[in-house]
């Protein structure tokens, strides 16, 4: 007996305009994150060294004066903005830049607005992800589920949501990927021309790509039995001119490779066992679930006998294993072995990496996007199978039912959390902004003083009321006592680092500059967001007997950085 699967592809159809309702709902209300300032300072063609020098002089500035280097306008251009990308930022390809430049000079530069870009692109994620389960599966069914749970997927919600490149670089995995299934199917020379023009698009999207394209090229090398073949000899052809495409900034990243590992390195700095593997099985659960309501620490999950939410991602982990296993058993080789491969493609690297020498690059959830894909499409090919199988009993049709939509009603509901929310895991560093901002902005006139890192205190900027004043400065580097655990090469660089000649002294300048307007304001806070360490209240209370009270203080758990707002007492 075969049942009707009529209301299986009504839910798939409201889970996908939910998921398109969702991506363009509040999209200012959320905290703009250091990364997203750090996108906004690129797109803008400022350099690093630009705003630290016009704004951490110690002299008063306003909100307005700091948010001048997070917009486009007539002092830069489009050529300034790839010459910062690739003079400074040379991990980030420049498509996505590119894109926001022109999207922001036509459209306004409010955050809003910056943020309908990534969610506008992420809307092509769903006719490629049909696609590429046609491809694959060759079942309507299965795409539709896939589109449903990729939808309403909350990992893919928060980064739909950001101005970051990673919406761009979920549809050019999917795009690519599908059309690498087209070409080795139909095996015509448009159809690899049309790979190669994915491949570049793909790797212009985000360096991690070329992890995608080396899987796949495995996958073929599988595919054909390690055979010279017509389709290994078109796709090495295809691979290859992508390739060639992609290679003027593949060579600016070359030439900066060791400004790249700089940029990498935090994400060398190794976490508790404890908060490593839990990360593990944190990410994989926000594929489907993402709910703060067990524990008032954003950063860890708690199980608890008495929550229901413990059983959900129970739930969910055993049928994502179970997923695989039935992929792996059910569906034929070329199939299940193009999805394990997609899981796998930049997940097992940064993995084996990090179990090898250390380190928390494989707990970064959105370098995971191509992995979260891969799982999705298992879920969705056990789910369409068994559903669709020709003589299920009533009981199994039941079950099987049930468990999609408590699965995509788990999406709905994380969604619709994070719609209304103003912060979420995803900020990190800057996950309590908001909070720090309310008590700042419920002064009349207040003044705010901080040396805390240039990108958390233009996250803080778009959380703060016109009316504050801001005096910023630079604490010194560590010189005289370097740390022992850092090498000599290391301080010759500190030494070499152009911002290091050109940075006043926290002692100086409290002497000079941050008493001259005190007088003018009703608050005087200091913000501290370490690391690295904060020496500007150190130095003011020894050189000039002021004392400050705590009026906030927040802890990121798992990488131990604090959020500390102090109040100068009159």
């Amino acid at each position: 007996m075969k049942f009707s699967l009529s209301g299986i592809r009504f839910l798939a159809i409201v889970a996908l305009f939910l998921g398109i309702f969702f991506r363009f709902i509040n999209l200012d209300q959320k905290v703009y994150w250091g990364d997203e300032a750090y996108s906004s300072l690129r797109i803008a063609g400022y350099t690093t060294e630009e705003v630290v020098e016009a704004t951490y002089t110690g002299e008063e500035i306003g909100i307005e004066e700091l948010q001048k280097y997070q917009r486009p306008n007539t002092e830069r251009g489009l050529v300034d903005t790839l010459k910062v990308l690739a003079s400074e930022d040379s991990i980030h390809p420049p498509l996505y830049y590119i894109k926001a430049r022109f999207w922001e000079q036509l459209f306004g530069s409010s955050v809003a607005v910056k943020r309908r870009l990534p969610a506008l692109i992420s809307l092509f994620a769903f006719p490629c992800l049909y696609w590429l389960c046609l491809e694959l599966f060759n079942s309507s069914l299965t795409g539709w589920i896939a589109v449903a749970l990729v939808a309403v997927s909350p990992i893919h919600l928060l980064y739909a949501q950001e101005v970051r490149e990673y919406s761009l670089w979920t549809v050019s995995v999917l795009l690519t990927s599908a059309s690498l299934l087209y070409a080795l199917r139909v095996q015509t020379k448009r159809s690899w021309i049309i790979y190669a023009l994915t491949l570049a698009l793909s790797l212009y999207s985000h360096l991690f790509s070329g992890m995608v394209a080396i899987a796949q090229g495995i996958y073929v090398l599988i595919r054909e039995r390690f055979q010279w073949s017509q389709r290994l000899k078109s796709y090495i052809l295809a691979a290859t001119s992508g390739l060639l495409l992609f290679s003027p900034w593949l060579f600016i990243f070359l030439n900066n490779k060791r400004q790249a590992y700089e940029q990498w390195e935090w994400t060398t700095e190794s976490l508790s066992p404890l908060s490593f593997y839990q990360s593990w099985v944190a990410n994989l659960i926000h594929a489907f679930l993402d709910v703060q309501v067990a524990s008032q620490d954003p950063f860890s999950l708690v199980f608890s006998y008495d929550s229901p939410i413990t059983y959900l991602m129970l739930l969910i982990f055993l049928l994502v294993a179970y997923a695989i296993y039935f992929l792996f058993r059910q569906a034929p080789k070329s199939v299940w072995l193009f999805v394990l491969i997609l899981m796998a493609a930049t997940t097992l690297p940064l993995v084996l990496l990090d179990l090898k020498s250390g380190g928390q690059r494989s707990t970064i959830a959105r370098y995971h996007l191509p992995s979260y894909l891969g799982i999705q499409l298992a879920v969705a090919y056990l789910l369409s199978t068994k559903l669709s199988n020709i003589a299920p009993s009533r009981w199994q049709f039941m079950f099987w039912r049930l468990i999609t939509i408590i699965l995509i009603s788990c999406g709905i509901i994380s969604c619709s959390l994070v719609a209304q929310s103003d912060t979420w895991w995803t900020k990190y560093s800057d996950y309590y902004n908001v909070r720090v901002a309310k008590i700042i902005n419920q002064s009349p006139a207040p003044l705010l003083w901080s040396d805390s890192n240039y990108n958390r205190i233009l996250s803080m900027s778009y959380a703060l009321d016109p009316k504050v004043r801001l005096q910023l400065v630079n604490s010194p580097e560590e010189t005289t006592e370097f740390s022992q655990s850092k090498s000599y090469l290391q301080l010759l660089q500190t030494l070499a680092n152009p911002f290091f000649k050109n940075k006043k002294k926290v002692q100086d300048l409290s002497q000079k500059k941050l008493l001259e307007t005190s007088k003018n304001f009703s608050d005087v806070f200091l913000l501290e967001i370490t690391p690295p360490t904060s020496l500007l209240r150190s130095e003011l209370q020894k050189s000039k007997n002021y004392k400050f009270e705590l009026v906030y203080e927040e802890k990121i758990s798992f990488k131990d950085r604090k959020t500390l707002l102090w109040r100068l007492v009159k």
